[in-house]
């Protein structure tokens, strides 16, 4: 058997940031199991295809905790414990007081102020006397960012700086910027729980500070500040690219434009398939092969950083035929987009009610809606994806 050379993800440069998905399926067409070098440096397996990816994402022999000691090959660049980063029954038990609260009552009741938002946002951008905005600045990154931090009872957050922190932690920093923006942030948030200790109200933080389950379980306070930490960035970061990335497939893909002004009900079908198209969240949070064992064929060793690429599982053609086609009528059942097993998205619903409202909304009140130039600030880095900057215009 030949042993297949090692891709240095971070050396095929702007290409693979705005694009990586040909990469993806040149890999896939070699089988679903790759050795890499990740853009940040560190040695992973990346699973490529809808079958292995999907079968990664609830393999019980693959750890999200965090290695400790020096021969982890990465650090968690959060500053406190959090979902993302634990097994059953810790997990468990964290998802389970979540989900005490962030109930889908809760997020339903959100509508009308998500509508009220999106308003208010297309009311400011529409305004421009040119007729030009950045979709991202105007749309895209204060939505999300609003309606979460309302959620959360937050509205003081310094936003801007928030957004600069994640793209500082998730991207291509060095390893001491990582860990001076974790710091920082950790500092803030801990003053942002510790106000909303001091004033609670009706909103999910103070919910999460209070609530108990059955047996009287509640979230210790590390807990909380990666709870609250977790659920501000997840919050807003993905639903960021949700929009950019959704609303620039329509505009590069008129014909699905004009099909979903003609036809309003294809409207939840339609963010379905900007979710398969172009996943916010390309690749999976880390795994760790817990001791050696064989995926799809290959073995991986103890302690290997594992990546199911989603992004690829739902461009993947044996999944949804003419899976590069963008196509708002597909079925998209199946994506992946939200991931799989235990660590699916528990914000899933509050993201596509924002989908539906803004891309809706943008629709209806833009008709002229075009692109006004390139999309460009592309997140680095594997776990998000998206531009940072989308021109658009919406008169001649």
């Amino acid at each position: 058997m030949t042993t297949e050379a090692v891709l240095d993800l971070g050396a095929l440069g702007d290409g693979f940031v705005r694009d990586p998905y040909p990469v993806y399926a040149a890999l896939r067409a070699r089988g679903p199991v790759h050795r890499v070098i990740s853009p940040h440096g560190y040695p992973c397996w990346l699973v490529v295809g809808h079958e292995a990816a999907r079968a990664a994402l609830a393999d019980p022999r693959l750890s999200k905790r965090v290695p400790e000691g020096p021969e982890a090959q990465i650090q968690e660049t959060s500053p406190f414990p959090h979902m993302l980063i634990t097994d059953p029954p810790d997990h468990t038990r964290l998802r389970r007081l979540a989900q005490r609260e962030f109930t889908s009552r809760r997020v339903a009741a959100m509508e009308p102020r998500v509508q009220e938002i999106t308003d208010g946002l297309l009311d400011a951008m529409l305004a421009a006397p040119d007729g030009r905005a950045d979709l991202v600045d105007a749309l895209a990154f204060p939505l999300p960012i609003t309606v979460i931090c309302e959620l959360l009872g937050v509205p003081f957050l310094e936003r801007e700086a928030f957004r600069d922190w994640t793209v500082a932690l998730f991207g291509l920093a060095t390893p001491e910027e990582k860990r001076e923006t974790a710091a920082r942030m950790g500092a803030y948030m801990t003053e942002l729980v510790a106000a909303k200790r001091g004033r609670p109200g009706d909103d999910l933080l103070s919910a999460l500070i209070q609530t108990r389950d059955e047996d009287g379980d509640r979230l210790s306070p590390p807990e909380l500040l990666g709870m609250a930490w977790l659920l501000l960035v997840a919050g807003h970061d993905t639903t960021v690219h949700l929009l950019s990335n959704g609303v620039l497939a329509l505009l590069r893909h008129p014909d699905q434009a004009a099909a979903l002004r003609a036809d309003r009900s294809l409207l939840p079908n339609a963010i379905e398939e900007m979710l398969r198209y172009d996943a916010p969240v390309p690749t999976a949070t880390p795994r760790y092969a817990t001791a050696p064992m064989e995926l799809a064929g290959t073995v991986i060793g103890a302690g290997d950083v594992v990546l199911p690429v989603i992004a690829d599982g739902d461009r993947d053609p044996a999944r949804f035929p003419a899976a590069d086609r963008f196509d708002i009528r597909r079925d998209t059942g199946g994506h992946l987009a939200f991931g799989h097993g235990i660590h699916y998205c528990v914000g899933a619903p509050l993201a596509r009610l924002e989908g539906r409202i803004a891309v809706g909304s943008l629709l209806e009140r833009a008709p002229g809606l075009a692109l006004d130039g390139t999309p460009g600030g592309w997140r680095t880095g594997l776990l998000f994806h998206g531009p940072s900057h989308v021109p658009v215009r919406w008169r001649p």
